[in-house]
Order: structure tokens, then sequence, then C-alpha cells
């Protein structure tokens, strides 16, 4: 009797210890949502019940063997990927790193924050809590009410995993530009007409806007801040752009230039009260180290280059020879 029971037993674990290692069925790479709150063995069922588990007993023994080591509590909530070749216990380990898959959403530089907003605002793998407020009340949301929301999200590719608030998200893009911008003044080149970091945030968005082309960043920046430091007006169209609004319906008129708003640069001298897109990390680094020189001025010569000069008859010169090599190209 005892060496039926004996042999019973080792029957049994043999059972157990292949059924623990064994592959499960998963053909193809799935994705399994663990939802917060939900009990292990329920989750079990649920993968069982989608054909998950080669027999009943691999999801018993599973339930068993995580209710007796205590790992059953350790699961973590989370969306996973089960991959062709996962064993029960590479299952449960799995659940308990809580290693989630992460999905992707990219904010692109140059981008207007409401575009950006819309992006985030659209995505299927965040939950939504912050509705239709609008841009004040986001920043508020942030705890950064005394701020414009334009500007201060960092434009880049973010990982995170399905089901991260969108305000978590705005926090971590806004986190990403703030440690950017001061990492980048407390290097910044020195004498430049700047009160605050928040100011060569502002001048980051419009060299962003202005150059096609990243190695005329610094010649660009340099453009701008000669102009300022000598009091000229910068006269540059992306602010005058974005103060139009909807109004601008992709062309720009000499009424646009003459109509005043806080960002024509046209009709007011300084800097615009806000900046007026997301500057890259590139942009930011030119308005703080703008290359020497003593051009005032820049036309684009229609291949995403710019001719540069140093006074206002060259300036003029260039733009005539350009528009006559236009004209000769029609």
């Amino acid at each position: 009797m005892l060496f039926v029971l004996l042999l019973a037993l080792v029957g049994l674990t043999i059972d157990v210890v292949w059924q623990l290692t064994a592959p499960l069925p998963i053909a193809a790479a799935i994705t399994f949502d663990v939802i917060p709150g939900s009990r292990f063995d329920r989750n079990l069922s649920k993968l069982y019940g989608l054909g998950y588990f080669r027999s009943a007993r691999q999801g018993l023994y599973l339930a068993a063997y995580g209710r007796i080591g205590g790992a059953a509590a350790a699961i973590k909530a989370g969306e996973y990927a089960l991959q062709p070749g996962l064993t029960p216990l590479g299952l449960l380990a799995l659940w308990q790193s809580g290693k989630s898959v992460l999905h992707e959403l990219r904010l692109i530089e140059g981008w207007r924050f409401s575009q950006a907003w819309n992006v985030i605002n659209s995505s299927p793998d965040l939950t939504h809590t912050l509705g239709s407020a609008s841009a004040e009340q986001l920043m508020q949301a942030l705890g950064r009410g005394d701020i414009a929301a334009e500007g201060r999200f960092f434009p880049d590719t973010y990982r995170f995993p399905k089901g991260m608030t969108d305000i978590a998200f705005l926090k971590n893009a806004n986190s990403a530009l703030e440690k950017i911008l001061q990492s980048e003044w407390a290097q910044r080149a020195p004498d430049l007409p700047y009160e605050s970091a928040d100011q060569a945030l502002i001048m980051a968005s419009i060299v962003e806007k202005e150059s096609a082309r990243a190695d005329e960043r610094e010649q660009i920046a340099g453009v701008f801040l000669r102009r300022l430091k000598i009091g000229m007006r910068l006269q540059t169209d992306p602010t005058v752009i974005y103060g139009l609004g909807d109004a601008y319906d992709g062309d720009i008129r000499s009424r646009d230039l003459a109509r005043d708003t806080p960002y024509n640069t046209y009709t007011r001298g300084g800097l615009p009260p806000t900046p007026i897109c997301l500057p890259s990390r590139e942009a930011i680094h030119a308005a703080l180290h703008p290359a020497d020189g003593d051009t005032l001025y820049f036309v684009a010569r229609g291949d995403g280059s710019h001719q540069f000069s140093a006074t206002l008859d060259e300036h003029n010169a260039a733009v005539r020879r350009l528009l006559q090599k236009t004209g000769d190209k029609r």
C-alpha cells in the first residue's frame, strides 16, 4: 500500500513539474491585461477560457503553486506580452515582474501645444481624465498655473504602460522639458540678453520654427540675439503666424505683418510673451549658444537653407537675386 502511495506521489510530482514547465499553447504573441485588484486565479481562469492552457490541470497546478509560495499575492497589474514558448512558471514570473508592454507616443518638435494635446487626448493607450480642459486648466492640474502651456512639453518619443493617465503623461513631458532647459541654461554662453531661462525658451521656439536645417540653428539664433541687443525688432514671420491663430490661412500678407498682436514682432519690440511651439533640445542649445558674427538678416533660398547678410543693402540684394532666380525657374 505504501509503495502504491509512493508511486502515486512520484507520478503526481512528475506531472506537476511537467505541467508547470511545459510551454503554454501560444502560437503567436498575444497581450493579456491583469486588471488592478484582480485575483490571481481569476486571471488564470480567463486565460484557460481563452485556450491558453494545455489542460485544466496546468492551470490548477499553477494556481496552487502561486498560493502556496505566496507568489500569487505579488502579481502586478499591467498589460503583458505573452510570447510563444512561455511556461506557466514563466507566466507567474512575468506577472510578478510588472514588466508591462510599453506603448509609444511621439511629440514632434515645432508642434504647437494644441497639436501635441490633440495627439495625447486621442491616444487609445492613455487613461483620459482631463476631458476638454483648456490649456490653462491643464497647467493648473500640473501645478503650473502661473505659466502658459506653449513650449512647456519636451518633443520626444515617450514609452509608457497602457492605462497611464493623461495628466501623468503631461507631467513627464513637462518635467523632461524643465530638466533640459535648466541644464542648458546652466551651461549658457556669457553675455546673452536674456533675463531668465524662460526667455531663452521663447527664443528657442522661434529658432525651431525658422530653421529647417540643423547646421543653421546657431546662425539664426545669432541674428535674433544681435537684433535684441541693439533694440531692433525681431521681424520673424512664425511669431506673426502664431498670433493670427485660426485667422492664418496658409499665406502671410502685408496686412498680416501690420496687424498688431502680442506676437507680432514687426509691430512690437523684444520677445513675444510665450514660446510659439515645442522646441527641440538642439534649438534650446542654439538659443543659448548663438554663433558669433555680424549678420542681422537672412532670407530663405528655397532649399531649406538661408542667405545671411550683415546690412540691409546686402539683404535686399540677396532677396532680389533669389526672386530673379525663382523667376528664371518659372
